[in-house]
């Protein structure tokens, strides 16, 4: 009997294989769901690009078979962004974690947002600094202990869904690794979407964040995750901040239409400059 092949693996360098990730790990189901809804989108893997931060979900970059930049703590953004203007036929990912988007990059993930350029990011969020050794995270609930929290955090967590509305992006939404078919889905959804998208993927870190607040191993996770999430897509986003064991709140919360950033600086240079204004050309992905 021929071996049936996995269609996921055309987007995988399978080369670089056994990866790092911890065992119960929830960031390879999201690359397993991300690849399968580039199949379903029909864009061209050629014009597909992955940037990513530091972190545990940083090392995306470096095990799927896209083009691709492994870039500096917080400045995957920057990155995409540069990629993005110099060659808009590209689809831009941003795919990391939540300490590198929302720490030291949560002025650049603002900004993105606020402009509304055309790039789709994607945060794996396991509500700690985990490639570090545990640390607390601007999303790290209180209550939740964490290596620079034993006693557990008393900080207010960051509510990322509505930071990024209030910011102005066209679309935000928020699974859990349990929703499977439902992030495949919204991956998708963002990458048809233009303009600037934001998909919050809680995750499982059973090595850290399970481990120190008693929650059981990757399985014991997902359990969780089905048990305590509700999807709802209209749901008030003062409504979506998570603590260690309250409900999660999932679905899509954000899906509008606003100009993109990249047409709105072309036409504005057209508009001052007429004739002297020369867009970008491209011929085979390529500059001309």
């Amino acid at each position: 009997m021929a071996a049936v092949a996995n269609p996921v693996e055309q987007f995988l360098r399978s080369e670089r294989i056994p990866h790092i990730w911890c065992p119960g790990c929830g960031i390879g189901t999201t690359v397993n769901a991300f690849a399968r809804a580039v199949i379903d989108s029909g864009l061209d893997p050629l014009k597909v690009v992955v940037v990513s931060g530091i972190g545990c979900s940083g090392r995306v970059a470096g095990y799927v078979s896209f083009d691709s930049f492994h870039t500096t703590h917080g400045r995957a953004i920057p990155f995409a962004t540069g990629l993005k203007l110099a060659n808009p036929e590209l689809t831009v990912v941003v795919y990391s974690g939540d300490g590198d988007l929302s720490a030291i990059g949560g002025n650049h993930l603002i900004h993105s947002a606020r402009r509304n350029l055309d790039i789709k990011v994607i945060c794996v969020n396991n509500l700690v600094y985990a490639m570090t050794g545990g640390q607390s995270a601007p999303t790290t609930p209180e209550t939740a202990n964490t290596s620079t929290s034993p006693y557990g955090s008393f900080e207010p967590d960051l509510n990322l869904p509505k930071l990024l509305d209030a910011a102005g992006a066209s679309y935000v939404a928020r699974w859990t690794t349990y929703h499977v078919k439902q992030m495949e889905r919204a991956m998708l959804e963002l990458l048809r979407k233009k303009g600037f998208g934001f998909l919050e993927v809680v995750s499982q870190c059973p090595t850290l964040y399970q481990r120190r607040n008693g929650m059981g191993d990757g399985l014991e996770s997902v359990k969780f995750y089905k048990e305590h999430s509700k999807v709802k897509n209209d749901a008030c986003l003062d409504d979506l901040a998570m603590d260690k064991i309250g409900e999660i709140i999932c679905g899509r919360f954000v899906d509008r239409d606003r100009p993109e950033y990249g047409q709105t600086m072309r036409e504005f240079y057209q508009n001052k400059l007429g004739a002297k204004y020369r867009a970008p050309e491209f011929q085979d992905g390529v500059l001309v």
